[in-house]
């Protein structure tokens, strides 16, 4: 039985999408004005860190200059380009009612997940956050999952993570917990099905069901 949910946090509990794809798209523009990069190339690689995405789209090792001014516009633009899901602080505060234990397992970094967390009260809800400051080898590894295990004390066996890539399913399933795929992920149903999530929640409510409780209405 299920006691304890992890979840990643762009493109899952927050809608960061738009933010993330514009920023990439302006950082690549001002760089590699050449090259006409589209919000279609951007989409597969979100999930795995920032410095890996950019070293994908430029080519390059070196990105330190990419990901500063990555950060300078994120931090501009993050508050009028963020979104809620749909149902998601509902759902999260039914299930803090209810003694589910919860954490954050994200590849972004600290500040900014919390400024996430915060700007949608959803902070409160969690015990632990990990970040990709607090792991040596980020999503797809199980470090992340097992790091936040540790600092809750949780069994993987009655663990869930909670994600919408790749990433995160495969990060769960090397860590030994069951993975749910979000049907909102930009990435798509199928993509994610390849991986072989335990579960694809069309719905943020869909988490009552994995946890047998009664359904609620949609």
């Amino acid at each position: 039985m299920i006691n304890t949910i992890l979840f990643d946090l762009d493109g899952t509990i927050i809608d960061t999408n738009d933010l993330i794809i514009n920023t990439f798209l302006h950082v690549l523009e001002q760089h590699f004005p050449q090259q006409k990069y589209t919000r279609e190339q951007i989409i597969p690689h979100m999930g795995l860190t920032l410095e890996q995405q950019m070293q994908t789209f430029s080519g390059r090792e070196e990105v330190t200059d990419l990901v500063a001014d990555y950060r300078t516009y994120n931090n501009l633009h993050h508050d009028t380009l963020i979104r809620e899901f749909p149902r998601v602080k509902e759902v999260i505060a039914e299930l803090h009612e209810r003694g589910i234990t919860m954490g954050i397992v994200t590849t972004k970094i600290k500040p900014t997940t919390i400024r996430a967390l915060d700007y949608f009260g959803l902070k409160e809800y969690m015990s632990t956050i990990v970040t990709v400051q607090d792991v040596t080898h980020p999503k797809p590894h199980p470090e992340p999952v097992l790091t936040a295990l540790r600092n809750l004390g949780a069994d993987p066996a009655k663990t869930l993570m909670v994600g919408d890539s790749a990433a995160d399913i495969q990060s769960a399933k090397a860590a030994g917990v069951k993975a749910a795929g979000v049907a909102w992920s930009l990435k798509g149903v199928d993509v994610l099905q390849q991986y072989n999530p335990d579960y694809i929640l069309e719905d943020m409510t869909d988490l009552y069901g994995v946890l047998g409780w009664e359904p609620v209405n949609k």
